[in-house]
């Protein structure tokens, strides 16, 4: 599940579109390699940001997907109902709408109005179910990841791998900010120490 953005240009922006808008984008749940999952998944509800019309989209059949235009990042709640004969509750995702380039490439992507693609690989697994949702399971059986990602495969077993070096970035970027900001704040506090040594009080602010 996840969505795809594409940048609004000169080129392509249509005369209906408010100026403001700055993305065309589309949020979907679908299979691993966009194989229709409609066999176990009954209906899909997604929740946009309340500023949209009909905010709440709730869709019965393939493709599970809502499309839009819009200007900003948004968390989507999405909600997957299951075949009645599965008797399981509905799951309950969460996606940050992403609408920018990221990564190592972001500058690039952005210089070249590349689609940004922000999907992510969610496992379900059926603990031990009826047996007429077995029966649909494994009629319908799920292809299994590819050992690594290429051009058209989007999700492989290496991504794992991937998603951990990302976070691990975002972490180590976050720590050297707090290092920076507890570095000034020593500074600072050294040189209010500094003037209030030579004045006997400290500055007015």
């Amino acid at each position: 599940y996840g969505n795809i953005a594409t940048p609004i240009t000169k080129e392509n922006r249509t005369s209906n579109l408010p100026p403001e808008h700055t993305h065309r984008w589309t949020v979907s749940v679908k299979g691993v390699y966009d194989e229709d999952v409609s066999y176990f998944v009954k209906r899909v509800q997604f929740k946009l940001h309340e500023t949209y019309t009909n905010a709440t989209r709730t869709l019965d059949a393939p493709p599970f997907e809502v499309s839009e235009t819009g200007w900003g990042e948004f968390d989507i709640h999405i909600k997957i109902f299951f075949r009645t004969e599965s008797g399981e509750k509905p799951l309950q995702l969460y996606h940050h709408l992403t609408l920018h380039p990221f990564g190592p490439d972001k500058e690039i992507a952005k210089e070249q109005n590349r689609p940004v693609h922000a999907y992510q690989y969610e496992e379900i697994l059926f603990n031990e179910p009826t047996e007429a949702m077995y029966e649909v399971l494994t009629s319908n059986k799920a292809p299994e990841l590819a050992p690594k990602r290429t051009g058209k495969i989007m999700y492989a077993q290496d991504t794992e791998g991937e998603e951990e070096d990302r976070l691990a970035e975002a972490i180590k970027q976050v720590q050297e900010l707090k290092e920076e900001t507890r570095k000034k704040l020593i500074d600072k506090e050294k040189t209010l120490a500094e003037m209030k040594a030579a004045t006997g009080k400290y500055p007015k602010s």
